[in-house]
């Protein structure tokens, strides 16, 4: 390398070749500089490590973290105020100092205790017990699957009734949910369990039972499900008899009612057919009635009309005779004559001898077309 092309001073590698030739023609692998760091560089890095793991530790040690779905309740163990403190820690950090203080969580989403004789996958993620054995009223047995949905309203009357932990299952619900669930279900006749609407009704009762004895304990019942319920053999198979033979006097009740029922509705489509007949011909009659009156009033104005008609003809040819007959008769006649005569330019008649014809002698024409006795033809 050049020391000029570097500003005369010699960097770390410069005297190193990067690929000289070592006996035997293989490579020489160049020697690195010394690059640790000096010790005053090296104290600073190891304080800031003692102090992450410090802090580390303190976390684990002293802060507590309580998830969305969790309610928290300190006890302190040592100090002033010992015992189980009333504050209800909500989700985030809390200070908890080791030795002296404990937090206790419990869930406060909704909570599933089974109680069933089959148990599923689904199940075994929950709290489950064997199914209620139920004693009905008439004194069979039935053993019932159930599900019960609760949720922890109050931890800390939890924590001061029950106790911590999975207590609450424990020492809450599964002493009371047998027995209270015999008492609600038991009045049951063994029948009667088919009958959906009374077990609705019972498990409502077994639901306020079991909150009459949960909620003091910070807990609350939401629902009391029955998913399935089953008899001896014995008794399954004089059951499933017995309601064949009901659902067969049940059909034949209810064909007699839909026969009874066909029989009215096909009288009421009889009656309504008649009925809509009887309008029909009544609105027919009624047409006939009103066009018979509507011919009957054109005939009779028509023949008082063609009456007057005749009677106006009749007097005009009364009047017209009269007139003819009258005294002024004979002027008429000469006005009509002299309607023939007009439009005549010329006429050329004898007007001499016995047969002579003189147009200006009124008197002669009219003797001579007989207006006047004596008249000539």
């Amino acid at each position: 390398m050049n020391d000029k092309g570097n500003g005369g001073s010699k960097g770390p590698f410069q005297d190193t070749p990067i690929f000289g030739k070592r006996k035997g023609g293989l490579p020489q692998i160049p020697k690195l500089p010394d690059l640790k760091l000096p010790l005053a560089g090296r104290k600073p890095m190891a304080f800031i490590v003692a102090i992450l793991i410090v802090a580390v530790v303190v976390f684990n040690l002293l802060l507590v973290d309580i998830a969305p779905n969790e309610f928290g309740i300190k006890q302190v163990k040592i100090g002033i105020k010992r015992g189980i403190q009333e504050k209800v820690y909500e989700t985030g950090l809390h200070l908890v100092i080791p030795g002296f203080e404990v937090m206790h969580t419990f869930p406060r989403d909704l909570q599933i205790f089974e109680m069933t004789n089959y148990p599923t996958a689904v199940t075994r993620l929950h709290r489950y017990e064997k199914a209620a054995h139920i004693q009905t009223s008439d004194g069979f047995f039935v053993d019932v699957d159930l599900t019960l949905i609760f949720r922890i309203v109050d931890p800390y009357l939890v924590i001061t009734t029950v106790g911590p932990g999975r207590f609450f299952e424990d020492n809450g619900i599964i002493p009371k949910a047998e027995p209270i669930l015999k008492q609600a279900l038991g009045v049951i006749p063994t029948e009667e369990f088919y009958n959906s609407a009374l077990r609705v009704e019972k498990t409502l009762v077994a639901k306020k039972l079991l909150n009459e004895e949960l909620n003091p304990k910070g807990i609350n019942v939401e629902h009391v499900l029955v998913r399935y319920f089953q008899y001896s053999a014995e008794i399954q198979k004089n059951i499933e008899a017995k309601k064949l033979q009901d659902q067969l006097v049940f059909k034949n009740q209810a064909e007699r009612v839909a026969a009874e029922e066909a029989a009215k509705l096909s009288k009421v489509i009889a009656e309504g057919e008649a009925f809509i007949r009887i309008k029909l011909q009544e609105g027919e009659a009624y047409q006939v009635t009103r066009l018979g009156e509507r011919d009957l009033y054109v005939r009779t104005k028509q023949a008082n009309g063609d009456l007057l008609v005749k009677l106006a003809e009749a007097r005009k040819t009364e009047l017209k005779n009269a007139a003819l007959r009258g005294a002024g008769s004979a002027r008429l006649v000469g006005l009509k004559m002299a309607e023939v005569y007009e439009g005549l330019e010329m006429i050329i008649l004898s007007s001499d001898g016995p047969s002579g014809v003189n147009p200006l002698d009124l008197e002669d024409t009219l003797q001579m077309f007989e207006v006047r006795k004596g008249g000539k033809r």
